[in-house]
Protein backbone atom coordinates (compact mmCIF):
# COMPACT_ATOMS: atom_id res chain seq x y z
CA UNK A 1 0.00 0.00 0.00
CA UNK A 2 1.29 3.45 -0.95
CA UNK A 3 0.08 6.22 1.32
CA UNK A 4 -0.13 10.03 1.23
CA UNK A 5 -0.68 12.45 4.10
CA UNK A 6 -2.63 15.53 3.02
CA UNK A 7 -2.99 18.39 5.50
CA UNK A 8 -5.91 20.74 5.12
CA UNK A 9 -7.69 17.92 3.32
CA UNK A 10 -11.07 19.63 3.51
CA UNK A 11 -9.79 22.73 1.75
CA UNK A 12 -9.70 23.41 -1.97
CA UNK A 13 -6.23 22.11 -2.82
CA UNK A 14 -6.23 19.56 -0.02
CA UNK A 15 -9.45 17.91 -1.18
CA UNK A 16 -8.37 18.02 -4.83
CA UNK A 17 -5.05 16.40 -3.83
CA UNK A 18 -6.83 13.71 -1.82
CA UNK A 19 -9.03 12.84 -4.77
CA UNK A 20 -6.17 12.88 -7.27
CA UNK A 21 -3.86 10.60 -5.33
CA UNK A 22 -6.69 8.28 -4.32
CA UNK A 23 -7.46 7.92 -8.04
CA UNK A 24 -3.85 6.80 -8.49
CA UNK A 25 -4.47 3.96 -6.04
CA UNK A 26 -2.99 5.55 -2.92
CA UNK A 27 -4.57 5.60 0.51
CA UNK A 28 -4.91 9.17 1.73
CA UNK A 29 -4.66 10.21 5.38
CA UNK A 30 -6.38 13.57 5.59
CA UNK A 31 -5.48 15.88 8.47
CA UNK A 32 -8.03 18.66 8.97
CA UNK A 33 -9.76 20.20 11.99
CA UNK A 34 -11.90 22.80 10.15
CA UNK A 35 -9.93 25.84 11.23
CA UNK A 36 -11.43 27.65 8.24
CA UNK A 37 -14.70 27.66 10.16
CA UNK A 38 -12.89 29.46 12.98
CA UNK A 39 -11.23 31.91 10.59
CA UNK A 40 -14.20 32.74 8.37
CA UNK A 41 -17.37 31.43 10.01
CA UNK A 42 -19.94 29.33 8.20
CA UNK A 43 -18.91 30.49 4.72
CA UNK A 44 -15.43 29.11 5.23
CA UNK A 45 -16.17 25.83 7.00
CA UNK A 46 -14.82 22.71 5.29
CA UNK A 47 -16.84 20.12 7.16
CA UNK A 48 -19.03 19.54 4.11
CA UNK A 49 -15.92 18.83 2.02
CA UNK A 50 -14.49 16.30 4.49
CA UNK A 51 -17.83 14.46 4.54
CA UNK A 52 -17.78 14.40 0.73
CA UNK A 53 -14.28 12.86 0.78
CA UNK A 54 -15.41 10.19 3.22
CA UNK A 55 -18.45 9.42 1.10
CA UNK A 56 -16.75 9.45 -2.29
CA UNK A 57 -13.39 7.84 -1.46
CA UNK A 58 -14.52 5.27 1.10
CA UNK A 59 -11.68 3.20 2.53
CA UNK A 60 -9.15 5.11 0.43
CA UNK A 61 -9.60 8.11 2.73
CA UNK A 62 -8.68 8.01 6.43
CA UNK A 63 -9.52 11.18 8.33
CA UNK A 64 -7.56 12.53 11.29
CA UNK A 65 -9.13 15.45 13.16
CA UNK A 66 -5.88 17.04 14.30
CA UNK A 67 -4.29 20.48 14.47
CA UNK A 68 -0.91 20.90 12.77
CA UNK A 69 0.22 22.90 15.82
CA UNK A 70 -0.05 19.67 17.85
CA UNK A 71 3.38 18.05 17.47
CA UNK A 72 2.46 14.91 19.35
CA UNK A 73 -0.61 14.30 17.20
CA UNK A 74 1.39 14.74 14.00
CA UNK A 75 4.20 12.52 15.25
CA UNK A 76 1.64 9.80 16.03
CA UNK A 77 0.24 9.99 12.48
CA UNK A 78 3.65 9.76 10.84
CA UNK A 79 4.82 7.00 13.15
CA UNK A 80 1.70 4.92 12.51
CA UNK A 81 1.94 5.11 8.73
CA UNK A 82 5.72 5.39 8.29
CA UNK A 83 6.18 2.08 6.50
CA UNK A 84 3.83 3.02 3.65
CA UNK A 85 4.10 6.81 3.52
CA UNK A 86 5.61 8.13 0.29
CA UNK A 87 4.06 11.58 -0.04
CA UNK A 88 3.14 14.59 2.10
CA UNK A 89 1.03 17.36 0.59
CA UNK A 90 0.91 20.27 3.01
CA UNK A 91 -1.95 22.64 2.23
CA UNK A 92 -3.17 23.52 5.74
CA UNK A 93 -2.75 27.21 6.54
CA UNK A 94 -4.23 30.42 7.83
CA UNK A 95 -4.67 32.02 4.39
CA UNK A 96 -5.88 35.60 4.92
CA UNK A 97 -3.97 38.91 5.07
CA UNK A 98 -6.65 40.64 7.10
CA UNK A 99 -7.33 37.81 9.52
CA UNK A 100 -3.64 37.41 10.36
CA UNK A 101 -3.36 40.94 11.69
CA UNK A 102 -6.08 40.21 14.25
CA UNK A 103 -4.33 37.12 15.68
CA UNK A 104 -0.63 37.17 14.76
CA UNK A 105 0.30 34.39 17.19
CA UNK A 106 -2.32 32.07 15.75
CA UNK A 107 -1.31 32.91 12.20
CA UNK A 108 2.40 32.29 12.82
CA UNK A 109 1.85 29.18 14.89
CA UNK A 110 -0.23 27.61 12.12
CA UNK A 111 1.68 28.76 9.05
CA UNK A 112 5.28 28.72 10.26
CA UNK A 113 5.44 26.47 13.32
CA UNK A 114 2.86 24.05 11.93
CA UNK A 115 4.97 23.63 8.81
CA UNK A 116 8.08 23.00 10.91
CA UNK A 117 6.15 20.41 12.92
CA UNK A 118 5.27 18.55 9.73
CA UNK A 119 8.77 18.73 8.31
CA UNK A 120 10.28 17.37 11.51
CA UNK A 121 7.70 14.59 11.76
CA UNK A 122 8.46 13.63 8.18
CA UNK A 123 12.24 13.81 8.68
CA UNK A 124 12.03 11.70 11.83
CA UNK A 125 9.76 8.97 10.53
CA UNK A 126 9.76 9.06 6.69
CA UNK A 127 12.69 11.14 5.40
CA UNK A 128 12.41 9.61 1.91
CA UNK A 129 8.83 10.80 1.45
CA UNK A 130 8.23 13.55 -1.10
CA UNK A 131 7.16 16.75 0.67
CA UNK A 132 5.05 19.27 -1.28
CA UNK A 133 4.29 22.62 0.34
CA UNK A 134 1.64 25.12 -0.73
CA UNK A 135 3.27 28.50 -0.36
CA UNK A 136 1.99 31.77 -1.86
CA UNK A 137 3.00 34.62 -4.12
CA UNK A 138 2.59 36.82 -1.03
CA UNK A 139 6.12 35.80 -0.03
CA UNK A 140 7.23 38.48 -2.50
CA UNK A 141 5.45 41.09 -0.41
CA UNK A 142 4.50 44.27 -2.22
CA UNK A 143 7.60 44.23 -4.45
CA UNK A 144 5.41 43.55 -7.53
CA UNK A 145 3.74 46.91 -6.91
CA UNK A 146 7.00 48.67 -7.85
CA UNK A 147 6.80 47.28 -11.39
CA UNK A 148 6.01 49.79 -14.15
CA UNK A 149 2.24 49.50 -14.56
CA UNK A 150 -0.23 51.19 -16.88
CA UNK A 151 -3.89 51.81 -16.11
CA UNK A 152 -6.20 50.41 -18.77
CA UNK A 153 -9.99 50.47 -18.95
CA UNK A 154 -10.58 47.40 -16.78
CA UNK A 155 -7.14 46.46 -15.41
CA UNK A 156 -3.63 47.42 -14.55
CA UNK A 157 -1.04 46.01 -16.93
CA UNK A 158 2.75 45.84 -16.96
CA UNK A 159 4.74 47.76 -19.56
CA UNK A 160 5.11 45.47 -22.58
CA UNK A 161 8.90 45.88 -22.75
CA UNK A 162 9.48 44.69 -19.17
CA UNK A 163 11.27 41.34 -18.58
CA UNK A 164 8.28 40.17 -16.52
CA UNK A 165 5.83 40.83 -19.34
CA UNK A 166 5.12 37.09 -19.60
CA UNK A 167 5.06 36.59 -15.83
CA UNK A 168 7.04 37.20 -12.65
CA UNK A 169 9.79 34.69 -12.03
CA UNK A 170 11.26 33.15 -8.90
CA UNK A 171 14.20 35.56 -9.19
CA UNK A 172 12.10 38.38 -7.73
CA UNK A 173 13.41 39.29 -4.27
CA UNK A 174 11.38 38.44 -1.18
CA UNK A 175 13.36 40.97 0.91
CA UNK A 176 12.77 44.62 1.85
CA UNK A 177 9.05 44.64 1.16
CA UNK A 178 5.74 44.86 3.01
CA UNK A 179 4.42 41.32 3.30
CA UNK A 180 1.55 41.58 5.79
CA UNK A 181 1.66 39.39 8.89
CA UNK A 182 0.29 36.51 6.80
CA UNK A 183 2.94 36.96 4.12
CA UNK A 184 5.71 36.97 6.73
CA UNK A 185 4.52 33.71 8.33
CA UNK A 186 4.36 32.11 4.90
CA UNK A 187 7.89 33.31 4.14
CA UNK A 188 9.10 31.51 7.27
CA UNK A 189 7.38 28.29 6.21
CA UNK A 190 8.57 28.64 2.61
CA UNK A 191 12.23 29.03 3.60
CA UNK A 192 12.05 26.19 6.12
CA UNK A 193 10.72 23.78 3.49
CA UNK A 194 13.60 24.78 1.22
CA UNK A 195 16.04 24.28 4.09
CA UNK A 196 14.85 20.78 4.91
CA UNK A 197 15.56 19.99 1.29
CA UNK A 198 18.97 21.61 1.03
CA UNK A 199 20.23 20.91 4.56
CA UNK A 200 18.75 17.47 5.19
CA UNK A 201 18.49 16.28 1.59
CA UNK A 202 14.74 15.75 1.69
CA UNK A 203 12.81 15.84 -1.55
CA UNK A 204 10.87 19.01 -0.92
CA UNK A 205 9.12 21.49 -3.20
CA UNK A 206 7.66 24.90 -2.51
CA UNK A 207 4.83 25.94 -4.83
CA UNK A 208 4.20 29.68 -4.66
CA UNK A 209 0.61 29.85 -5.80
CA UNK A 210 -1.22 32.73 -7.36
CA UNK A 211 -5.01 32.63 -7.09
CA UNK A 212 -5.83 28.95 -6.61
CA UNK A 213 -9.48 28.21 -7.22
CA UNK A 214 -12.11 25.67 -8.14
CA UNK A 215 -15.65 24.51 -7.41
CA UNK A 216 -14.83 22.97 -4.01
CA UNK A 217 -13.65 26.25 -2.53
CA UNK A 218 -15.34 27.21 0.75
CA UNK A 219 -15.30 30.79 -0.47
CA UNK A 220 -15.43 33.69 1.98
CA UNK A 221 -14.83 37.42 1.61
CA UNK A 222 -11.41 37.26 3.24
CA UNK A 223 -10.19 34.30 1.17
CA UNK A 224 -11.14 32.61 -2.08
CA UNK A 225 -11.30 35.48 -4.57
CA UNK A 226 -12.70 33.97 -7.75
CA UNK A 227 -15.06 31.48 -6.11
CA UNK A 228 -16.29 34.24 -3.80
CA UNK A 229 -17.04 36.45 -6.82
CA UNK A 230 -19.17 33.64 -8.27
CA UNK A 231 -20.78 32.94 -4.92
CA UNK A 232 -21.62 36.62 -4.48
CA UNK A 233 -23.29 36.70 -7.89
CA UNK A 234 -25.25 33.49 -7.29
CA UNK A 235 -26.48 34.48 -3.84
CA UNK A 236 -27.30 38.07 -4.78
CA UNK A 237 -24.80 39.57 -2.33
CA UNK A 238 -22.95 42.85 -2.72
CA UNK A 239 -19.27 42.43 -3.57
CA UNK A 240 -16.89 44.80 -1.80
CA UNK A 241 -13.92 45.99 -3.88
CA UNK A 242 -10.92 46.99 -1.80
CA UNK A 243 -8.85 49.68 -3.50
CA UNK A 244 -6.89 49.92 -6.76
CA UNK A 245 -10.13 50.89 -8.57
CA UNK A 246 -11.00 47.19 -8.83
CA UNK A 247 -8.42 46.92 -11.60
CA UNK A 248 -5.97 44.77 -9.62
CA UNK A 249 -5.00 41.71 -11.65
CA UNK A 250 -4.75 38.12 -10.42
CA UNK A 251 -3.56 35.08 -12.29
CA UNK A 252 -5.97 32.23 -11.68
CA UNK A 253 -5.19 28.53 -11.69
CA UNK A 254 -7.74 25.73 -11.33
CA UNK A 255 -7.12 23.22 -8.55
CA UNK A 256 -7.02 20.39 -11.10
CA UNK A 257 -4.05 22.03 -12.82
CA UNK A 258 -2.38 22.53 -9.43
CA UNK A 259 -2.63 18.91 -8.34
CA UNK A 260 -1.54 17.75 -11.79
CA UNK A 261 1.66 19.70 -11.13
CA UNK A 262 1.96 18.03 -7.72
CA UNK A 263 1.66 14.63 -9.36
CA UNK A 264 4.43 15.46 -11.83
CA UNK A 265 6.75 16.46 -9.00
CA UNK A 266 5.85 13.35 -7.00
CA UNK A 267 6.72 11.09 -9.92
CA UNK A 268 10.10 12.77 -10.47
CA UNK A 269 11.00 14.63 -7.28
CA UNK A 270 13.87 17.05 -6.80
CA UNK A 271 15.51 18.51 -3.69
CA UNK A 272 14.62 21.91 -2.20
CA UNK A 273 12.92 23.33 -5.29
CA UNK A 274 10.87 26.54 -5.52
CA UNK A 275 8.26 27.10 -8.22
CA UNK A 276 5.83 29.88 -8.99
CA UNK A 277 2.55 28.23 -9.99
CA UNK A 278 -0.41 30.17 -11.28
CA UNK A 279 -2.59 30.96 -14.24
CA UNK A 280 0.12 32.92 -16.02
CA UNK A 281 -0.74 34.67 -19.25
CA UNK A 282 -3.25 31.94 -20.11
CA UNK A 283 -5.56 32.57 -17.16
CA UNK A 284 -5.82 35.94 -15.41
CA UNK A 285 -8.34 38.68 -14.72
CA UNK A 286 -8.95 41.85 -12.77
CA UNK A 287 -11.60 42.15 -10.08
CA UNK A 288 -13.79 44.20 -12.45
CA UNK A 289 -13.40 41.64 -15.23
CA UNK A 290 -14.29 38.80 -12.85
CA UNK A 291 -17.42 40.63 -11.69
CA UNK A 292 -18.53 41.14 -15.29
CA UNK A 293 -17.97 37.47 -16.10
CA UNK A 294 -19.92 36.42 -13.01
CA UNK A 295 -22.76 38.74 -13.93
CA UNK A 296 -22.95 37.13 -17.36
CA UNK A 297 -23.15 33.69 -15.73
CA UNK A 298 -26.15 34.58 -13.55
CA UNK A 299 -27.80 36.92 -16.05
CA UNK A 300 -27.69 40.07 -13.95
CA UNK A 301 -25.05 42.60 -12.84
CA UNK A 302 -23.28 41.87 -9.57
CA UNK A 303 -23.95 44.62 -7.00
CA UNK A 304 -20.68 46.15 -5.85
CA UNK A 305 -19.42 48.55 -3.24
CA UNK A 306 -16.08 50.31 -3.52
CA UNK A 307 -13.89 50.68 -0.43
CA UNK A 308 -11.23 53.30 -1.06
CA UNK A 309 -8.58 51.48 0.94
CA UNK A 310 -6.57 48.57 -0.39
CA UNK A 311 -5.68 45.56 1.71
CA UNK A 312 -2.24 45.75 3.31
CA UNK A 313 0.39 44.26 1.01
CA UNK A 314 -2.17 43.61 -1.74
CA UNK A 315 -0.76 43.12 -5.22
CA UNK A 316 -1.86 45.60 -7.89
CA UNK A 317 -0.73 43.26 -10.65
CA UNK A 318 0.29 39.64 -10.29
CA UNK A 319 0.84 37.34 -13.22
CA UNK A 320 3.37 34.67 -12.34
CA UNK A 321 5.58 32.72 -14.70
CA UNK A 322 5.34 28.93 -14.76
CA UNK A 323 8.42 28.73 -17.00
CA UNK A 324 10.72 27.09 -14.44
CA UNK A 325 8.24 24.35 -13.58
CA UNK A 326 7.43 23.78 -17.25
CA UNK A 327 11.14 23.45 -18.03
CA UNK A 328 11.55 20.82 -15.30
CA UNK A 329 8.28 19.03 -16.10
CA UNK A 330 7.40 19.58 -19.77
CA UNK A 331 4.64 16.93 -19.59
CA UNK A 332 2.53 19.24 -17.41
CA UNK A 333 -0.06 21.27 -19.26
CA UNK A 334 -2.51 23.87 -18.07
CA UNK A 335 -6.09 23.02 -19.04
CA UNK A 336 -8.23 25.82 -17.62
CA UNK A 337 -8.66 29.52 -18.28
CA UNK A 338 -10.77 32.01 -16.31
CA UNK A 339 -14.13 31.60 -18.14
CA UNK A 340 -13.89 27.78 -18.01
CA UNK A 341 -13.06 27.89 -14.32
CA UNK A 342 -15.85 30.31 -13.42
CA UNK A 343 -18.44 28.32 -15.34
CA UNK A 344 -17.42 25.13 -13.54
CA UNK A 345 -17.60 26.87 -10.16
CA UNK A 346 -21.08 28.13 -11.08
CA UNK A 347 -22.43 24.83 -12.42
CA UNK A 348 -21.14 22.68 -9.57
CA UNK A 349 -22.54 24.96 -6.87
CA UNK A 350 -26.06 25.50 -8.18
CA UNK A 351 -27.47 23.46 -5.30
CA UNK A 352 -25.20 24.98 -2.66
CA UNK A 353 -25.18 28.74 -3.36
CA UNK A 354 -28.67 30.21 -3.73
CA UNK A 355 -30.17 33.63 -2.95
CA UNK A 356 -31.18 34.00 0.69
Amino acid sequence: MSLAVVTGSGGLIGSASARRFAELGMTVVGVDNDMRGYFFGGDGSTRWSVEALRRDLGDAYLHVDADIRDRDALAAVFKEYASDLSLVVHTAAQPSHDWAAAEPYTDFDINAVGTLNLLEAARTHTPEAVFIHCSTNKVYGDTPNALPLRELATRWEIEPSHPYRDGIGEDMSIDASLHSVFGASKVAADVMVQEYGRYFGMRTAVFRGGTLTGPAHSAAELHGFLAYVVRTAMEGRTYRIFGHLGKQVRDVIHCADVVAAFERFYRAPRVGEVYNLGGGRRSNCSVLEALDLAGALVGRPVPREYVDESRVGDHIWWIGSNAKFEAHYPEWTQRYDVPMTMREIYEENLDRWKPA
